[in-house]
Formats: C-alpha cells, sequence, structure tokens
C-alpha cells in the first residue's frame, strides 16, 4: 500500500461508503483494509480520536495539507502484476479468439488516468463552490484580498498594532470579514519549515487563543492571518490613556480576564501535541472579544526565531519585553514552559494593581513591580496594591487576594519553584488552596518592618467581600499617583 501522509480521503457518498472504527492504531488501520478485500484505502487521525476510515470500492477522492493530522493508504498494483507474462493472462474464448496481454495493462492505465481526471474535475467543482475546501493550501489566498488595492485599504495602510515579531494591519477577506494581518520579520526557518510551524499554529484551537485563519508565505514575505479581535489589547483597559481614559475594566471583568489568559497558556503548555512556548505573555498580546473575552495572540512565534531547537519544550531566545521576561532569559538559560509563569505572574499583578512593571520601576526605585506589591503585602497594606480605580466598586477581596499570593509565586527568580500553568489556572478558580508565598529573593535583603503583622491583616482581608469605603482614606493619595 503506498503512504499518504497528511492527506485525508473522501468518498461519495460517505455514509455508505466508508467504514469506520474507532481507537485503532495506524499500522492496524492499514492491516484491516490490506486484510479487506473490498476495501480500497484508508485514512488514519492521530489527532487523539485514533479514527481509522476504510474506503469502499465507490467514488474516492482526497485532499491533501500540512495541517491535516491524518496518514492514508491506497491499494496500487505490484510490480509484478504491472507486468504480468502473456500466459497468466492470456485468455481463450469459445470463439477461439485469444485476448492479447497488452489489453488489461491498457485498460489499468486508463482506468488510473480516468479517476485522475474525475478527481481533479471534482476538486476543482469543490474549490469553486466553496473557498474553505482544500484545507491548508486554501489559505493562500485571503492575503492577495486583504493587502490588494481591491479592498480599499490601498495597500498595508491601515496598521493596527505592532510586536516582537512584526507590525499587524487591517483587511478584508473574500467573503467580506475584516481580519487582522500580521507581517512576520527576520524570519529564519526555511519554506518547509515555516510551514511545519504554521501548521502547527493553526491546528490549535481554543476560546482563549486567537484564531489564526491562514498564511501566506512568498520568497521573503511571510503574513499570518487573524481573526479580528473588536476591543483591541488589555493594554488599553489596564494601563490610563488619553484615548481610553474612559474605559475602565471593573474587578469581574478583570479577574475573568485573569483566568481565561491562564486557560489560553495552559492549553499551549500542557494540552497540545507538543508544548508550546509563547515567549511573550504581556498585556499587548492579550486581546478582549466584544465580551471582553480574554484571547492571547501572538502564539507559536518564537519557534520561527528558534529553528534550531530540536529539544521539545525549550528555546534559546525570546522577543518578550524587558518587563515581562523571566529571568533565565537575559542569563542566557533554557527558556520553558515555566518562562511563560513568570511572564503570566507579572501580567496578573499588572491586572491587579494598575500599574506597569516599568513604571513602579520609575517612581518607587524598585527594580520589579513585585517586589514592591511584596513590601506592601507584608505590611498588610493591600490598598496600596490594588488599582485605586477600582476602590469605587465592590471588590471581592478573597479573589484579590489570590491572585496577588498566585502572582508572587508565579514570579519567584528560581524556575522550578513556580507553579506549571494548570495548577495557576487551578489556584484562580480556588480548586487549589495558595499557600503563604516565599519571599522574592531581593526582598530577602532588605528589612522591612511590621513583617510580623502580615499574616492577621491579610487574613481578614482574603475572607471577606468589601467595597471602597473599607479601606482606609490614604487610597487617595495612591489613586492620584495611579492617574497621573
Amino acid at each position: 500500500m503506498l503512504q499518504l501522509d497528511h492527506v485525508k480521503f473522501l468518498t461519495y457518498p460517505p455514509e455508505v461508503a466508508s467504514q469506520v472504527f474507532l481507537y485503532i492504531s495506524m499500522s492496524a488501520c492499514r492491516f484491516n483494509c490490506l486484510a479487506s478485500g473490498s476495501c480500497v484505502a484508508s485514512t488514519s487521525f492521530s489527532d487523539g480520536t485514533n479514527m481509522c476510515y476504510l474506503k469502499l470500492p465507490d467514488f474516492v477522492s482526497g485532499y491533501q495539507s500540512p495541517a491535516l493530522p491524518s496518514t492514508s493508504y491506497i491499494k496500487v498494483c505490484s510490480p509484478g502484476m504491472l507486468n504480468p507474462s502473456a500466459s497468466s493472462i492470456g485468455i481463450e474464448k469459445d470463439n477461439g479468439w485469444k485476448l492479447s496481454g497488452r489489453i488489461l495493462p491498457i485498460a489499468v492505465i486508463g482506468t488510473i488516468l480516468g479517476v485522475v481526471v474525475l478527481q481533479g474535475g471534482l476538486w476543482w467543482w469543490c474549490r469553486r463552490n466553496n473557498p474553505t475546501f482544500g484545507g491548508f493550501s486554501a489559505r493562500y489566498e485571503p492575503l492577495e484580498y486583504a493587502s490588494g488595492d481591491s479592498t480599499g485599504n490601498k495597500g498595508f495602510c491601515d496598521k493596527l498594532g505592532e510586536g516582537g515579531h512584526g507590525a499587524v494591519y487591517r483587511g478584508i477577506l473574500p467573503n467580506g470579514n475584516v481580519a487582522a494581518v500580521k507581517q512576520l520579520e527576520d524570519i529564519e526557518l526555511g519554506e518547509k519549515n515555516f510551514k511545519l510551524v504554521i501548521a502547527t499554529i493553526i491546528s490549535t484551537h481554543h476560546l482563549n487563543l486567537v484564531r489564526v485563519i491562514g498564511f501566506c508565505s512568498e520568497r521573503h514575505h511571510r503574513f499570518l492571518v487573524y481573526e479580528l479581535v473588536k476591543n483591541g489589547s488589555l493594554y488599553n483597559f489596564i494601563f490610563m490613556s488619553n484615548e481610553w481614559a474612559g474605559k475602565v475594566l471593573n474587578w469581574q471583568y478583570r479577574f475573568n480576564i485573569a483566568l481565561g489568559t491562564a486557560r489560553g497558556i495552559a492549553y499551549l503548555h500542557e494540552e497540545c501535541r507538543d508544548c508550546i512556548i509563547h515567549g511573550s505573555i504581556k498585556p499587548e498580546n492579550i486581546l478582549l472579544d466584544e465580551n471582553y473575552n480574554a484571547k492571547v495572540s501572538d502564539f507559536g512565534l518564537a519557534k520561527l526565531t528558534n529553528p534550531n531547537d530540536d529539544k521539545c519544550g525549550t528555546l534559546r531566545s525570546v522577543r518578550g519585553t524587558r518587563e515581562h521576561v523571566a529571568p533565565e532569559c537575559p542569563a542566557d538559560l533554557p527558556i520553558t514552559s515555566k518562562s511563560d509563569v513568570y511572564s503570566y505572574g507579572m501580567v496578573l499583578l499588572e491586572i491587579v494593581s494598575g500599574r506597569r512593571n516599568s513604571e513602579v520601576s520609575a517612581q518607587a526605585n524598585w527594580e520589579k513591580l513585585s517586589l514592591w506589591a511584596y513590601q506592601e503585602y507584608q505590611k498588610g497594606n493591600l490598598e496600596a496594591i490594588v488599582d485605586q480605580r477600582l476602590l469605587r466598586h465592590e471588590l471581592d477581596m478573597e479573589q484579590v487576594m489570590r491572585s496577588i499570593r498566585l502572582s508572587f509565586w508565579c514570579t519567584q527568580e528560581q524556575s522550578s519553584e513556580r507553579p506549571m500553568m494548570g495548577k495557576v489556572v487551578q489556584m484562580l478558580e480556588g480548586i487549589i488552596e495558595i499557600d503563604e508565598p516565599p519571599a522574592p529573593k531581593a526582598a530577602l535583603e532588605r528589612s522591612v518592618s511590621g513583617s510580623s503583622r502580615t499574616s492577621s491583616n491579610v487574613n481578614v482581608l482574603s475572607t471577606s467581600r468589601v467595597s471602597a469605603p473599607a479601606f482606609s482614606s490614604s487610597s487617595s493619595s495612591h489613586a492620584n499617583r495611579a492617574s497621573s
């Protein structure tokens, strides 16, 4: 049988021309087809379902795509059958006419050519009537529409933003939907490896991940097409700016965003076939849809700039911002999924405090936001940590305390002390209790007064739901500093 990787066979009609087996291996699927006289081809999926389809002798078609987690086999004639001896095919009929030895090979070749022509015609018809037919290869087309003048965009002029891997522009797909087109820069991968990495990215599907619609690769010009997320990035909502001054997210929205972001990262780390290290977790890469659900973007792109990293679950470099990267990144140490955990912990603290790590470093002369927050946490001064704009509304302090403690665990200097993202989700959900976090390494070198009263102050706040009046009057000075 001829093996065809990333190929899926189709039969018409599918309900009567296929046999389906569940949870069997690829080799078992091939053997079942080989042993069955009525099977002409088989398709086996390696996406966790282990489904096996045996194709019966009917009209068989199919398509190939690097994104398909499937392997197909088709029965072909052996070399001995393609050139049989005349005695093996000579048939003496009653009328004395003997069938020539050349008739059968010609008939076989003619049949194969006829099937190929029919398959080509069917593929063309399906491709014309359904733009999504054809799998991965059909995804090349949207870029021609998204970047061309025919959309009214006048090329790449409508810029939405720019990240570590390139700028993002607004584009229009053939069906009229608006999409985000990312122009990739400084990609070292060859064409084949580039498509393999993109196939991995496109195969990811999760509520809290930005959906990748397609890609385009032509010489040195490479693009990714994403769904356009309506409300933009989290950055605009938690950090005060003139344009977004009137759009402040309340605590419940923030907590749901933090939880959704954790779920998306946990999916990349623990639920994908291959662990995907994001490498650039920051508020700019957390987008919000029309219901303010978190969607992580730019995942999988770190692998594009690490073409020689064959070891599973590690990278040698990332393009994250200085305020969010883990200590091991600039130290030239192996970058693992725990590096994403550190970045997430820093983002979680920014969600709670409404302050940027760089802002605190400049104003309070601390090295990191987590160190400043831990100092206030030791004093029991939680109102200094929480975004002062949130004090006007009711707060679930149990969730606030859970988030603050978890952020300290995630931002530990030693990666081995940080939790896995799956446990991070469970801690946020309250399924796993969060222990008292250890002091950051730098905080141990500073003498902090009042540390003995930390646990009593913290425990009172962590079990109650309070509103703005429950905080001390000193919160007004913090509010003025946060809005300046």
